[in-house]
């Protein structure tokens, strides 16, 4: 039977109490002496006034089977709660993607919450490390408190979490038992929704029906994040969205939480929660106590578990969890010297079931104490997820100073290793001073550490340059502000400077590593080396839990340089997120406007003179300008009233550079035109799409959304002139595609969204489009389509028999690679000559042509981050093709240039590709 929150309260807490006088964690054996509230404190403290309980504000228990609140109402009880208690200070952090009010809830004690702003300095001054000496250090860890981030909801359909945070909020403002005291005096915990939009959307789909057997938010019409869905817990290193954004300034630039718990779900099969620690391997950027004190909190939060006979704990080889990835909300915390937590727990408003898995049977270190199969329930999911914050905070407390030294401890030895000479140890380390060592592997002469391991060429950077005078310095800011918004220190040179011979401009960046958040500066600015894991040796590699290489200054095209030595730079500390610096017009002409085409922002302002009937062309040649020499691909701006305003806004605020020419350059030109673009997206929201959508919107690209229904339905050249296909749309099996609801149980205004791409209706009206000359540009795998549309579209992988190789013969599970580019062609305008391209279980295609090829892969294919299995099979291969098709065009983008908005450089060929099919087609 269920039984509701509000019934286990008392019982609850009182056997918790009970446990907190005999069992915390083992590892914390300094806990003995750890400062707490005494005895007569907890008796003496006054008893609270009413808090409006969870069923007087919804008129059901938190956990009852069939009910979710959404965010409305979770926000107006928030509002209520805090107007209630004096253990709890609301404040808002910004706005969510849809303009919904972002909040944390701050609970501590009265006499703490009065002294927050101190305690916030104190974690501050911690975490960045700078300046404070260990006797410091010491004093402010014994006066400070832990910091502890617990949150729900990131993904709205996970539904246990943010439900679950609702009754952890009204336990912790309510608690008077002697652990929780201790707990609120000794820490202060910020609770956090992190997806108000997603909650209102699920929780209202699934409360739409009022029989409660017909509840289910399966069929959800939209991702449950504007854009992105899933993805938002792979943007806080891009920090794009948001909410992302509203979150890291709290991780990073507010409050500097020692620990972070992330909660999810759901659990794998036959447990009930996945906790850490986790499965190798083990990123080689950060420092070790932040694995240390993760095993430790792990080791808490399960035998607490255990302690109150909550049995279906698994850990480590549990599921595929590991700790490499920076881009999760809980992984990139161990770039910043904190304590990171997953945990994916089961359980859903429908009554659910525990299955049966025969070895989640047999208790063994990852799963000490499994579960029999049994039906499960929405409340016995929300205990124990209160149980798992109990253990948290509990080990916060007994650890307050240890958590507030060591993360100061962390942030010095990353100051340290920045000041003097430091190798990391990685794989391609490993694998050098074992072929040194050749035949002698057993007995390897010590005297190789030093001379393999420790070559000067193998030093860590000192530091990083980011030269001003590079040709897309917006871009080079945008990566800049994404380091900003992870807390990292930018600071920009007042006047030029040499380093190493070099001199470079005032105005150029400087990212040294002499700082506490060192490891996430390696990791933004360094190659992955991630290692050969597989599954036993010889055997299939293991799954990675996400991209093994994302290095985000080679996807975005940054120039910089890594300074290996001590060095001094006249220089400046940048303040918080940047615009791009001014550009300025050169010459005094009256003709128009020349603007190079490699800076992105380029793209924002020829859809700004289209949208207003300027013309804009593309010169196909080198185009002199003063006394520069452009590449191809440069825009010519003819003057006029309407251009003059616009080229002069964005030379001001998107730091576009033009040269004012006194006669319009000759040379043959391509003339752009305003374009209609359809970008196709799927019933339920394909990610990609997402991705892709955001940044047309960023850039101030025309579109429209298109579904399956309106391509089935043809003409499509009377709404559109390019069809843009995102790296999931076109699977390998079309008859393999997601589950759709009756029309007749959704919503009549998402019905014209349902239907698939088919081979059979889809493809015919897609065909005729192109042969009449519209232009389709696939991305990533979408390139089926332009095979299914007859393009000479051939897959370099797909062996005589049409399967592709096996995994122990080629694997590339999110890498990036060097590829060739022809950058005089129009679609690589703009683009360098070498392009790191994100390659994600993609292909390479065969020659299709003379002139068809305009990206390839190297005869020597070079993997430029992460991990590759087999990668010669792309030698020499094109990556990027611009196919004739009738009257129309194919563009095949075989990389992934998009890849979660990361992708900056190689997203140039999709920008080009919108402008340049239907450029052609208007001149045939």
């Amino acid at each position: 039977m269920t039984r509701s929150i509000a019934g286990l309260s008392v019982g609850l807490t009182t056997g918790l109490a009970l446990l907190a006088l005999s069992s915390t964690s083992v590892l914390a054996l300094e806990a003995a002496v750890a400062p707490s509230v005494s005895a007569a404190t907890a008796i003496a403290a006054p008893p609270a006034a009413h808090i409006t309980t969870p069923r007087e504000a919804f008129g059901f228990d938190i956990g009852a089977d069939y009910q979710l609140v959404n965010y409305t109402q979770w926000e107006a009880y928030l509002k209520t709660l805090a107007s209630q208690s004096d253990r709890m200070k609301l404040v808002e952090i910004g706005k969510t993607s849809e303009g919904r009010t972002q909040y944390i809830a701050i609970v501590s004690t009265p006499e703490n919450l009065a002294h927050l702003d101190r305690y916030r300095e104190i974690a501050r001054r911690l975490a960045k490390a700078e300046g404070v000496s260990e006797a410091e250090a010491h004093a402010m860890a014994a006066e400070g408190k832990a910091v502890v981030w617990i949150d729900g909801g990131l993904h709205a359909t996970e539904t246990v979490p943010p439900q679950a945070l609702i009754a952890t909020v009204y336990e912790w403002l309510t608690a008077q038992d002697p652990e929780a005291l201790r707990v609120l005096n000794d820490t202060v915990i910020l609770f956090a929704p992190l997806n108000p939009d997603g909650m209102e959307l699920v929780s209202n789909w699934y409360m739409r029906n009022a029989d409660p057997l017909k509840r289910e938010f399966n069929s959800l019409p939209v991702l449950y994040q504007k854009y992105v869905g899933h993805d938002n817990n792979r943007d806080y290193y891009l920090s794009a969205m948001a909410e992302t954004t509203n979150v890291n300034r709290q991780f990073f630039r507010e409050w500097f939480p020692q620990i972070i718990y992330n909660h999810h779900q759901t659990a794998p099969a036959g447990t009930v929660v996945f906790m850490p620690p986790f499965r190798d391997p083990f990123n080689y950027n950060y420092d070790p106590l932040v694995m240390g004190t993760l095993s430790e909190v792990g080791a808490a939060m399960h035998s607490r578990l255990i302690e109150e006979g909550k049995p279906g704990s698994t850990m480590r080889s549990g599921a595929n969890y590991s700790t490499w990835n920076n881009g999760m909300e809980r992984s990139i915390t161990y770039f910043h010297n904190a304590v990171g937590l997953l945990t994916e727990i089961t359980g859903h408003p429908t009554p659910s079931q525990i299955g049966l898995i025969p070895d989640n049977q047999l208790p063994r270190n990852d799963l000490p104490m499994p579960i029999a199969p049994q039906p499960w329930h929405f409340a016995q999911s929300i205990e124990y997820s209160q149980s798992i914050n109990r253990a948290v905070l509990n080990y916060a407390s007994r650890n307050k100073d240890r958590l507030l030294f060591n993360i100061w401890r962390m942030g010095q030895n990353a100051i340290d290793k920045g000041n003097t000479d430091t190798w990391r140890i990685t794989p391609t380390g490993v694998e050098a001073l074992e072929a040194a060592a050749g035949e002698n592997a057993r007995r390897i002469d010590p005297a190789l550490y030093d001379r393999i391991l420790h070559a000067p060429e193998r030093r860590d950077p000192r530091g990083y340059v980011i030269p001003a005078d590079q040709a897309d310095l917006p871009t080079a800011v945008a990566f800049l502000n994404s380091l900003i918004k992870t807390g990292v220190d930018v600071d920009r040179a007042t006047r030029a400077f040499t380093v190493e011979g070099k001199t470079y401009p005032a105005g150029s960046y400087v990212v040294r590593t002499a700082q506490a958040y060192r490891p996430h500066v390696l990791d933004m600015f360094e190659p992955q080396d991630h290692p050969h894991d597989l599954q036993y040796p010889g055997g299939p590699p293991k799954l990675p839990y996400d991209a093994t290489g994302y290095t985000l200054a080679l996807q975005m095209g940054v120039k910089f340089d890594r300074i290996l030595d001590g060095f001094q730079a006249p220089t400046e500390r940048v303040s918080d997120v940047m615009a791009p610096p001014p550009g300025k017009i050169e010459g005094s002409g009256r003709a128009g406007w020349l603007i190079d085409h490699a800076p992105v922002n380029g793209y924002i302002l020829s859809n700004r003179l289209l949208k207003a009937g300027v013309p804009v062309f593309w010169q196909e040649g080198e185009t002199r300008a003063g006394r520069a020499t452009l590449a191809p691909g440069a825009l010519w701006i003819p003057a006029d009233d309407k251009a003059r305003p616009i080229v002069e806004a964005a030379v001001r605020d998107l730091g576009l550079n033009a040269y004012a020419a006194a006669r319009a350059p000759g040379g043959d030109k391509i003339a752009l035109k305003p374009v209609r673009i359809g970008l196709v997206d799927r019933y339920g929201g394909s990610m990609a799409s997402g991705w892709t959508r955001w940044l047309l919107e960023q850039y101030e690209y025309p579109f429209q959304i298109v579904y399956p229904q309106r391509l089935d339905a043809g003409d499509l050249a009377k709404d559109f002139d390019v069809l843009v296909f995102a790296s999931d749309m076109i699977p390998a099996d079309l008859s393999d595609q997601r589950d759709q609801p009756a029309p007749d149980s959704i919503p009549a205004e998402y019905r014209p969204w349902l239907g698939t791409i088919s081979a059979d209706k889809t493809y015919p009206q897609i065909d005729a489009f192109v042969r009449g000359g519209g232009s389709v540009v696939t991305i990533g795998s979408s390139h089926r389509l332009a095979a299914a549309l007859g393009a000479p579209v051939q897959d370099v992988l797909l062996g005589a028999d049409g399967k592709p190789p096996a995994s122990t013969d080629f694997f590339i599970p999110g890498a990036l690679l060097r590829t060739e580019v022809d950058n005089r062609r129009p679609l690589a305008f703009g683009v360098t000559d070498r392009l790191d391209v994100f390659f994600n279980r993609n292909t390479g295609f065969r020659h299709a042509g003379e002139g068809a090829s305009i990206v390839s892969y190297p005869e020597q294919v070079a993997v430029s981050s992460g991990w590759a299995i087999g990668p010669q099979k792309l030698s020499g291969a094109d990556a990027v093709l611009d196919l004739p098709h009738g009257l129309g065009r194919v563009i095949v983008l075989g990389p992934d240039v998009v890849n979660r908005a990361q992708a900056r450089a190689s997203t140039r060929l999709l920008f080009n590709a919108l402008f340049y099919g239907p450029a052609v087609s208007h001149e045939q």
